[in-house]
Parts: C-alpha cells; structure tokens; sequence
C-alpha cells in the first residue's frame, strides 16, 4: 500500500466487507456465518492497530470464545443487544455500552447475537508480534507468525 492508496474519510458502512469471513480452519470457519467485518484501520494504513465494523445476523458469533497473550481487544456497541461471554459469565450489552480484553489476563470472551436484530459494534485490537490464542471450548490453538495466524490442535498437531 503506498500513499496514495490511504484513505483520508470513508462512510463505514460503505467499506468492502472481508472477502474471506473467518481465519479459522474448518469444523471452526463455518461457524462464523452471519458475521460480517469491515476493516476499517487497513483503509488508513494503521500497522498498530486494526479496527473493525462488525455486523453480527441473528444466531451469529463474533468469534470462538478466546483469549489472547499480548493482543489486548476494545469493543464498542452500535446497534444491537449482544450476549458478551466470558469466564465470569454473561453480560447483556447495548448500544453505548464498551467492553475491553487485556492481554494475557486468560479471561476468554466473545460476542452472541441471540436477538432476532442485527448488532453493529467496533471492534479495535492492537497487532502484536509473537501474539497468541487460547481457545478454551475448542480443540484449537492460534500462533500469530509473520503476520498470519497458524492453527493447530491442543496436542499441537496442525490443522
């Protein structure tokens, strides 16, 4: 991306939606239909940190219940009554409502949508090199090298 590719304002909503939905290798990618991301940051050329518009379809998840060992993740609700899972329970949010991840704390989270409307929030993560994930209800593992996630088993077998 050079200069002349960075955006200086956009309208969010008309941001192209990622073309691929989920990172996650299968039995865990097809479980995020009904997610939609707009990666707002890359539009700027922010290499610091990313940030999302994100549209959860009613039934949809933000993402398998994670934690992450240097990321540190900020939520911000638009639109919407999401349920926020974490270690210490359930949390019903709504619009204005903001929630944030600090790293290494190994307090798993994510965002259900079990309305029937959809929910808009802004999803902001920092882009730490050497970052992990934990993914306690799953049979999954994620090593953040060279930029791209790599997947593996619990025994860490590849996927």
């Amino acid at each position: 991306m050079n200069d002349q590719d960075i955006s200086i304002a956009v309208v969010a909503t008309q941001v192209a939606s990622r073309t691929k939905p989920s990172n996650y290798p299968e039995p865990f990618a097809s479980r995020m239909a009904g997610r939609e991301k707009r990666p707002l940051g890359d539009l700027f050329g922010l290499s610091n940190f990313g940030v999302n518009l994100t549209k959860l379809l009613p039934g949809a998840g933000s993402a398998l219940r994670h934690a992450h060992s240097k990321q540190d993740e900020f939520i911000y609700i638009l639109h919407g009554h999401p349920m926020l899972v974490t270690d210490a329970g359930e949390t019903q949010l709504s619009p204005g409502m903001c929630a944030g991840f600090k790293a290494g704390t190994g307090n798993a989270h994510q965002l259900l949508n079990r309305t029937g409307e959809e929910v808009h929030y802004l999803e902001v993560g920092d882009r730490s090199a050497g970052d992990s994930a934990v993914y306690p209800d799953d049979d999954l593992q994620a090593d953040l090298l060279d930029g791209k996630w790599r997947f593996a088993h619990k025994d860490g077998s590849p996927y």
